[in-house]
């Protein structure tokens, strides 16, 4: 049996995870730490034995968490990681904060940060996988993230060394953001809360908002120009390779291709992890038989699958 480093947060054995993923899915974390403030998870992760997994959860937005769960400790930041500052134009936030929160309070300063108010989710995960919305990403605005090590060391990196890519960044899996600072240009509140009101209803007119989603399921293709699937930016979207794929509202089990936006996987009612990532794996041999374009997951898929 493992024995855990004492701690001042909560930590919960054999904790349930469906319930704090979107798609409402998921198996059990062997452990779920939540840390009381950033010097209880120094600690905690100094003190862990070196061979017990750790896996950093964010608000379960973009997260397949398998049947099985999930082993080692899983953490979760929480109030003590959550606050918004504001300081000659640049946005510190915890990584606890929402990317919509954190949007809203720096039009409110006058700064903008528009584009992370329909990203779903917090900073420590826009920040992993360099969220980004209309045309701007995390990597356009972010100066520094502060980031505590697998064995408890804090340290912080300059934007520049995170290998931030399309939907992707070099962090090491187990190291956990805590704070991030971004540059923020400034702009009249009024303009900033106006634009964000209009992104709100473009999406809400284009996907399934209401519906048990993780966002976008697969990465845009990229080189691909030449299928003639390609909208009017000349970037081919995966959900028009999707549709072209006859895909729209396709089903297994309790998971769906929503028919509103193909390109997101919903759980209609029911489902298991097991079908929602058995839809995603069809979905992405047909595409590829269909026009030969091997689509890449977005969502994150995590843990064991269920024993039999």
């Amino acid at each position: 049996m493992t024995v855990l480093p004492a701690t001042r947060g909560r930590l919960t054995p054999g904790r349930p995870l469906s319930d704090l993923t979107w798609l409402r899915v998921g198996g059990p974390a062997d452990h779920f730490f939540q840390p009381a403030d950033h010097d209880d998870l120094v600690a905690f992760l100094a003190a862990l034995a070196p061979d017990v997994a750790v896996f950093p959860m964010g608000v379960g937005s973009n997260l397949i968490v398998r049947d099985g769960g999930i082993k080692g400790v899983v953490i979760r930041l929480g109030r003590g990681f959550n606050g918004i500052e504001i300081e000659e134009g640049r946005v510190i936030a915890g990584a606890a904060a929402l990317d919509a929160h954190v949007a809203r309070k720096a039009a409110e300063a006058g700064r903008d940060l528009t584009f992370l108010r329909t990203i779903p989710g917090s900073i420590g995960g826009a920040v992993r996988m360099n969220a980004g919305c209309y045309g701007t990403y995390v990597s356009d605005r972010l100066v520094e993230v502060e980031v505590v090590g697998r064995d408890g060391r804090t340290a912080t990196l300059p934007a520049t060394e995170l290998g931030l890519a399309y939907r992707h960044s070099e962090l090491p899996a187990d190291w956990i953001v805590t704070r991030a600072t971004f540059e923020a240009p400034e702009d009249d509140p009024e303009v900033l809360a106006a634009r964000m009101a209009e992104q709100l209803a473009r999406r809400d007119a284009t996907q399934p908002t209401k519906e048990r989603s993780a966002g976008s399921t697969f990465r845009n293709p990229a080189g691909h120009s030449s299928t003639g699937l390609a909208d009017d930016t000349h970037e081919l979207k995966a959900w028009r390779v999707i549709e072209a794929a006859g895909l729209r509202g396709a089903t297994r089990g309790g998971a769906q291709m929503s028919p509103i936006h193909p390109n997101f996987l919903v759980n209609a009612g029911g489902a298991s992890a097991a079908d929602l990532e058995a839809l995603g794996e069809e979905v992405r041999e047909r595409v590829f038989q269909n026009s030969g374009i091997r689509l890449e997951w977005e969502i994150m898929r995590v843990g064991e699958p269920a024993r039999d």
